[in-house]
């Protein structure tokens, strides 16, 4: 080789280190000169620290996490890190020098000096010890506010950021179908408007600091079987089209997000780790999307172990590149080195392993881990300008005062007010002298954490370690909201183990008490360890425990009695929606969540909660949600009556609202017009309040069965004491499309009622509108919103 032709070569080997060069064009010189271990080196994770001893974190964590020699790894390179931050309780700064020295190490260890992605969990904020521990989405639902929601995803995503992490996996877009499910607590609710306006303006608020937002589980996790984890899924083509992807499709359009992650189930018999319709047909031909598709974790090994449609290892991994999938995570398993050989002795396509490697390198060229000069110190570090564990440790707060105070916002919007019959707010008037602090978890500082929140994730594991950041109990909270009342004390029973003999104290402790505060709910697990969260799914929804039985006893003690939820998924609560004083719900509220719930009930916080699912009257009518056609509702043709105990949209504050004159612009449109529905609200309290009007669109008569009540748009709107304000949506005809007969979406003409709702089975106002003129097809496309404009009335 001629001088000429080295200094030609090296020049071509430099390409993809320039930031000047498009994505696309340093993607192809780098992969021209990769071999096949080289590119099947990036295209899965390596879980460092991850363990097949002890508890699981992950599914079947045991049999999937094989002893990983990084020595023998690195020289080809590596795809992702796998929870450097989400594996072990470690001090923020530590974990980023940590950090930054492995991936120093693997710059150094591969040819072209490619640094791994780094991903974490964020489902409830960033999942490291002393991080921030925000609500649930549940209870981001329960907001109805997209824009709190988006600027919580920006502080999320600035702390990984500043850390050196690159990608989060979050949120969920599974709406509810089954609340026995135990992941409903990881769901933003049970309606995918909702559920898709909310979870798009999370990923905003992460996208907008850099760090890549993971939509997951894509698609149809929610609706399995009885309500069970990993669960085959039976849903029909309209439901699937209709319910399940919607929010999806939302994201994908309005969200900026740049990976999606795969559902664990099968639709129909067809595992969605290996399917090319949904992966490829409808994610990437027809919706457009370029990002990277990772695999939940271990779910190409589950394409032989679990759902039995491979013959081994690498047969998983073919058929998870030919479906779509571009990453194995959360580390090597089926994209090892068999799975190379194959690929060099054109036993698999090299082809596939090209695609998905497009992909992955053209997302680390977007995020400047391609670039000449990429530095491993993250932000956080370069800050602090130091180098040593010594030197860095303390250096890095994760739960600094603004987050908290973001996360007590959060928490106070997601509180629903369920019932009261005047006992509440208790600061008002006349404060209790004697409370009574009654449940099993009224003194758990857990109770406010979700399963993915990293002391109930990983910290329970480590109980040498302190939590991290500082969890009040509800005990703590009311005694430091009603420093005058004497507060007694008595759990009565524990969350799920069944005793009955803690009852005698909990009910002296009641009758001696003027008011009783009933702490109830659930612990968030995995795999069985708790009564909600991932694996831990209900045979029906009935409180755990003994719970149930020491409402009903209390209850009967006759004193005023605020039962308080503090819990991952809706349950039934037998006589209580008849005979408690006041019924106050909570999902998983987060650190601030208990102070929150002691702000409701004194009255320092006007309720403004929605609920994001149906509560039940009954505990075994499931599966069942708002979404119900006639047929689905209570009727003369079956016994078992499931309407809710409270329904889907409802929640109660401590401002009297009044709705009026309700207008139509039209009483006609075509199928790809619109008509502007408006009312007034007003708040006609003493103080000021917030109210959630709600639209809903019922189709009379269409060509397949519908939903009664479906919800379109919703605004929620901020009124000071006797203030008036008229709320109008500009309603496009796009929004009573639905799947038709034939597979496509369609607008039919016929009339429609667009009504005003307190909730989903509150409808105050009605304004019928006529789809005049023919049908209309429409695709991915269509509009997907309505207008809101609110005026104040001068």
């Amino acid at each position: 080789m001629t001088m000429e032709e080295q200094t030609m070569d090296a020049a071509t080997l430099r390409l993809w280190n320039d930031p000047a060069l498009p994505a696309d064009e340093r993607v192809e010189a780098l992969i021209a000169e990769m071999t096949v271990a080289e590119k099947v080196a990036q295209l899965y994770g390596v879980w460092v620290g991850a363990s097949a001893d002890g508890e699981d974190v992950a599914p079947h964590q045991h049999d999937m996490s094989d002893d990983i020699d990084l020595d023998a790894l690195l020289p080809d390179g590596l795809g992702q890190l796998t929870r450097p931050f989400g594996t072990a309780p470690v001090d923020p700064a530590t974990g980023a020098l940590s950090l930054q020295r492995a991936q120093q190490r693997i710059v150094e260890a591969n040819r072209f000096g490619i640094p791994a992605l780094a991903h974490e969990e964020c489902l409830a904020g960033f999942a490291t010890w002393g991080a921030t521990a925000y609500p649930v989405p549940l209870s981001w639902g329960a907001t109805f506010d997209p824009a709190l929601v988006r600027e919580m995803g920006e502080r999320i995503g600035a702390d990984m950021r500043s850390v050196g992490v690159h990608q989060g996996l979050a949120p969920v877009l599974d709406v509810v179908r089954d609340a026995r499910w135990g992941r409903v607590e990881e769901t933003i609710g049970e309606d995918p408007y909702l559920v898709g306006t909310v979870a798009t303006a999370y990923i905003q608020g992460v996208e907008s600091t850099g760090v890549v937002a993971t939509l997951k589980h894509f698609v149809g996790y929610s609706a399995s079987k009885g309500g069970r984890n990993l669960a085959p899924v039976s849903v029909g083509a309209r439901e699937l089209a209709d319910v399940l992807l919607p929010p999806f499709e939302m994201a994908l359009r309005e969200s900026g997000v740049r990976s999606v992650m795969n559902s664990y189930t099968d639709l129909d018999g067809v595992p969605t780790a290996a399917d090319e319709s949904l992966l490829t047909g409808l994610l990437r031909d027809e919706w457009g999307f370029e990002g990277t598709v990772v695999a939940d974790y271990f779910s190409i090994a589950f394409l032989k172990d679990l759902h039995g449609v491979a013959d081994g290892w690498t047969d998983a991994a073919t058929r998870a590149l030919a479906a779509g999938i571009d990453v194995e995570l959360p580390t090597v398993k089926t994209f090892g080195a068999d799975f190379a050989r194959a690929v060099e002795d054109g036993v698999v396509d090299e082809a596939l392993v090209d695609r998905a490697l497009r992909r992955v390198l053209r997302q680390k060229a977007e995020l400047g881990l391609l670039d000449e000069g990429w530095s491993a110190v993250p932000p956080a570090l370069a800050a602090a300008g130091a180098d040593s564990i010594e030197a860095v440790r303390g250096t890095v707060d994760l739960d600094p005062p603004r987050n908290r105070a973001l996360a007590r916002r959060i928490a106070e919007e997601a509180i629903v007010l369920l019932r009261n019959d005047g006992v509440l707010p208790l600061g008002q008037g006349h404060a209790p002298r004697r409370i009574a602090v009654v449940g099993p978890v009224a003194d758990d500082p857990y109770a406010v954490l979700g399963c993915y929140s990293f002391p109930s994730h990983v910290g329970v594991r480590h109980p040498e370690f302190p939590l991290g950041i500082a969890l009040p109990t509800l005990r703590e909270s009311l005694a430091a909201e009603f420093p005058a009342a004497e507060i007694s004390y008595a759990a009565g029973t524990t969350i799920d183990g069944g005793e009955t003999d803690g009852f005698a104290d909990a009910l002296a402790v009641a009758a001696g008490a003027d008011v009783v505060v009933l702490a109830l709910g659930d612990r968030a697990g995995l795999f069985g360890r708790g009564t909600s969260g991932e694996g831990c799914d209900a045979a029906d929804l009935t409180l755990p425990g003994a719970q149930q039985a020491l409402l009903d006893a209390v209850l009967e003690t006759g004193v005023p009695t605020v039962v308080t939820l503090l819990a991952g998924r809706p349950y039934a609560l037998g006589a209580a929606p008849e005979q408690a004083a006041a019924i106050v719900q909570s999902f998983f509220a987060g650190e601030e969540g208990t102070g929150a719930i002691a702000g409701v009930l004194s009255g320092r916080v006007n309720p403004s909660g929605r609920l994001p699912v149906s509560i039940p009257r009954d505990p075994g009518a499931q599966p069942s949600t708002y979404l119900a056609s006639r047929l689905a509702r209570q009727n003369d043709v079956s016994n078992i009556d499931p309407t809710p105990a409270y329904p889907f949209g409802h929640g109660l504050g401590y401002a009297p609202a009044v709705w009026s004159d309700a207008e139509s612009s039209a009483a006609e449109m075509t199928a790809d017009g619109t008509v502007t529905v408006s009312i007034h609200v007003g708040n006609a309290g003493d103080r000021d309040g917030v109210e959630v009007v709600q639209l809903y669109l019922h189709d009379p008569a269409a060509s397949v069965v519908r939903p009664v009540q479906r919800l379109i748009a919703y605004a929620r709107v901020p009124l000071a004491a006797g203030e008036r304000a008229r709320v109008s949506f500009e309603v496009p005809a796009d929004l009573a499309s639905f799947t038709g007969r034939d597979g496509r979406r369609i607008v039919e003409p016929g009339e429609l009622v667009l009504g005003f709702g307190r909730s989903s089975g509150e409808i105050v106002a009605t304004r019928s509108v006529r789809v005049v003129g023919d049908a209309r097809h429409l695709d991915h496309t269509r509009r997907l919103h309505a207008s809101v404009v609110v005026t104040p009335d001068a």
